[in-house]
């Protein structure tokens, strides 16, 4: 049998297979590239067009108890703000001079730049005494119902007096708290905020100028609020998702209201220290390992987390929470969906300068 030249299987490749591979080939796989190209495009516009339509209710339904941030925060009828005042409590926050040492400002742990905490396991204070409890952010603490981890007090006005005469914080006295701003050029900043008083340089009117200047710190606008305002295209899919699973583990049952947190109090015994909480305070035996409810405005930027500043992360403190408060264990994707949705409660901070403090009075002697 003749088996076919080199040659021969050439000329049938050059004048049969190849024209006749491109007449047919060549067309019929434009013809389903232009098809498949046509298919993506059609894809992408249907979903830009169904994306810029607006919903007609929102994706996901959010429960009546949370509600959208004030832009700004009431004052009480004893302590209106005015400019002067606002100004006054900008310095003391941040001037060291409030302390023994005169090393230890209220921003020391508050940091403004940094969330309004210091992201230390416990505050460390005058002397570098370290506190018990994890640092509480001040942003948006105007809306609390009571301050500090164990809701001693009420008002911002009284959470303000107390780190001033601690040990372990800035260790003064209220004598010499006065005494010392006198000497420090105040006298005209405390004329000028308290007009009507013979002496308005005071511990109270200290407490009343830190408060004022504290109810400046909000942090509005978060896309959360922008969800609740009506712009339900704000959120994506994982967060909506992370949105419905926090409201069907009754997450809001206790994160609920404006900070969505803050409100009341829950036993709270996972963490590592043996601090007793509302247990501590005189009258308040029977509630043991009691802690006020953590506020989740801008939580996933206020590590580390809990009383005791013994969770580094976020995640884990989400984990925590689900398995020992809810008992309802989420897997890794559930809880990475809540943390998208607690971002979203990330708000707009204020641009707060360090301000131009007094100097001291000269001491002349006689």
């Amino acid at each position: 049998m003749e088996t076919p030249s080199t040659e021969k299987i050439k000329r049938l490749w050059l004048e049969v297979v190849k024209p006749r591979m491109w007449v047919a080939f060549v067309p019929h796989s434009v013809l389903f590239l232009s098809i498949f190209v046509g298919i993506v495009l059609a894809f992408f516009l249907a979903r830009w067009y169904i994306h810029t339509q607006p919903f007609s209710s929102p994706p996901v339904e959010v429960y009546p108890l949370l509600v959208a941030l004030p832009e700004s925060a009431p004052d009480p009828e004893y302590n209106i703000r005015t400019p002067e005042k606002v100004d006054l409590g900008h310095k003391l926050f941040f001037d060291v001079r409030l302390s023994r040492s005169k090393t230890v400002s209220c921003n020391t742990c508050h940091i403004l730049q940094g969330a309004g905490v210091d992201h230390r396991t416990v505050s460390v204070g005058e002397q570098h005494r370290a506190g018990t409890r994890n640092t509480p952010t001040v942003f948006n603490a105007a809306f609390l119902p009571m301050q500090f981890w164990d809701g001693r007090v009420e008002t911002l006005e009284q959470q303000a007096a107390l780190p001033l005469i601690t040990h372990h914080e800035m260790d003064m006295t209220p004598e010499e708290l006065v005494n010392r701003l006198l000497a420090s050029g105040y006298l005209p900043y405390f004329a000028s905020a308290f007009p009507d008083e013979d002496e308005p340089v005071s511990y109270q009117n200290v407490t009343f100028a830190l408060a004022a200047f504290q109810r400046t710190l909000i942090t509005p606008n978060a896309r959360f609020d922008q969800y609740l305002a009506g712009n339900h295209k704000i959120l994506s899919e994982k967060e909506l998702r992370g949105l419905k699973l926090f409201q069907e583990a009754q997450c809001a049952t206790c994160h609920y209201g404006p900070l969505l947190g803050g409100n009341t109090f829950m036993e709270f015994s996972h963490g590592i220290s043996d601090d007793r909480g509302r247990g501590n305070l005189e009258g308040h035996a029977d509630e043991a390992n009691v802690f006020r409810v953590a506020p989740l405005r801008n939580v996933t930027l206020t590590y580390p987390y809990f009383h005791d500043g013994s969770v580094a992360t976020i995640e884990s403190a989400v984990g925590m929470m689900v398995n020992e408060q809810v008992r309802r264990p989420f897997n890794v994707l559930e809880v990475r969906e809540i943390v998208a949705f607690l971002r979203t409660l990330e708000g707009e901070f204020p641009a707060i300068a360090h301000p131009r403090l007094p100097d001291d009075v000269p001491v002349f002697e006689p």
